[in-house]
């Protein structure tokens, strides 16, 4: 190969490296981007799941509540 046939190469072996590069930073910058949803979300369904166990409580609570209002009531006659 002479020498200019081997800077062509040597050019385009360069662009296809740039090429890759700037494809690499991007999936890494889509990477950091996705994992910090990820955090994201995931701190949103913790939450999601304490409040649904609080509410799920609070319905239990109120249906014993109910439960001994209704024990107290009279029997009506029929």
């Amino acid at each position: 190969m002479n020498t200019s046939a081997t800077a062509v190469a040597e050019s385009g072996l360069e662009r296809d490296l740039s090429l890759l590069e700037g494809k690499l930073a991007t999936l890494l910058a889509h990477a950091r981007e996705l994992r910090a949803a990820n955090e994201t979300l995931r701190r949103d369904l913790a939450a999601a799941h304490d409040r649904n166990r609080a509410l799920n409580e609070r319905v239990a609570a109120a249906a014993q509540r109910l439960d001994a209002l209704l024990a107290r009531l009279p029997e009506t006659a029929q």
